[in-house]
Order: structure tokens, then sequence, then C-alpha cells
């Protein structure tokens, strides 16, 4: 019995068309396909899944899973080092219709600032700011950032406040951001309430 009082479920057994060119490689890949407990096919029609290694993708029936190469639509996408633990669950998920990505580094949307000036921002607002930047939700953001949404709307309200313009200044320009709201529900002069 599972620990929620289901009867566990044994785990499938695959068929795995694999295409690798190098043949001490095929033989690697095979043995870890064969240890997850799968069949190794020869075609790739009689596959649940294919494994492919390196560049020799091709439009195949069943969902492929590949090793070192870029995303181009296909079910998994792992790096051309991945464990057999990572190729196992890779080939489950994708047989099970499931999208495999490996978690890439966030990429920071701004060029670094000369270290003679001073930073405006602190860097978890820098953070939180490329992050919106790259149109991701506060939900997303915090997940890539691994804060809470409450820590994301945090940031960006205290960067917010920061754009907010101080007498003789427009606002946005001492952190070189644009203002979000065009204007206010009021009309006031220096007010920050959305319309």
């Amino acid at each position: 019995m599972s620990a929620v009082g289901e009867p566990a479920r044994e785990r499938p057994a695959l068929r795995v068309a694999l295409v690798a060119g190098d043949p001490i490689r095929h033989q690697g890949l095979m043995a870890i396909i064969r240890g997850g407990g799968h069949a190794v096919v020869e075609h790739h029609g009689e596959a649940d899944v294919v494994l492919v290694d390196g560049d020799g993708i091709d439009q195949y029936g069943a969902p492929a899973v590949t090793l070192g190469r870029a995303d181009c639509g296909q079910a998994g996408v792992l790096p051309s080092d991945a464990t057999a633990v990572q190729i196992d669950a890779a080939l489950l998920a994708a047989a099970a219709g499931l999208i495999v990505r490996v978690p890439s580094l966030p990429s920071p949307s701004f060029q670094a600032l000369d270290d003679s000036e001073a930073p405006l921002l602190t860097p978890r607002e820098t953070d939180v700011l490329a992050a919106i930047a790259d149109g991701l939700s506060n939900k997303a953001a915090a997940r890539r950032l691994g804060i809470s949404q409450h820590t994301v709307k945090f940031h960006a309200v205290s960067q917010a406040w920061r754009r907010q313009p101080r007498s003789g200044e427009r606002g946005g320009h001492r952190v070189g951001i644009a203002w979000p709201w065009p204007s206010c529900a009021c009309g006031a002069d220096g007010c920050h309430v959305p319309r």
C-alpha cells in the first residue's frame, strides 16, 4: 500500500528506440535503458519513446528525448551529461505525454553597471526587476528567484516608490525606468494611484 492508502502501481516498462552515432555511447545508453527495466527496439514505429544522442533527431512517431541538443520542440531535452536517473525519468515522462526541460540559469536582462556608478537598486531588487522585465508573472518570478510572491510584490512596490518623482525631478529619471502608470485616477500631480 502507498502512503495514501492506494496500492502501489508497478512502473511501466517502455519500448525505447535509441539513436546514437557513437557505438560506445550507444552501448552506454542501451545499458541505461535496460537498467531502468525498459526494452530497446530497433524500429521507431514500435517505440513508446525515442532517445536521441546529439543531432540525429528526425520526426519520429513516438515522442523524442534528446541529449545534448537545443530545444526544437521535442518532448524532452536533457544535457549530454545527464545521469541515468534523469534519462530514465525523462523517458517515462515523455512516454506519459509530459514535456521535459532542465532548469536553466536565469539570464539577466540588464547590462552590468560601470563600477564607478553606485547601484541604485539592491541586488534582489535588480533580480526581481529583471524577472518582471522578462515578462514573468509575480508567481513565476518568485519561483525563479526562490522567494515568495509577497517578496516579489514588496520589491516591485519598493522600486515604484523609488521611481516616484521628487520635487524638481521627472518621474523615472532617477533609475532610468518609466513610471508604469500614465496618470492617476484623481489627476493630482505626483499621485501614483492607477486609473
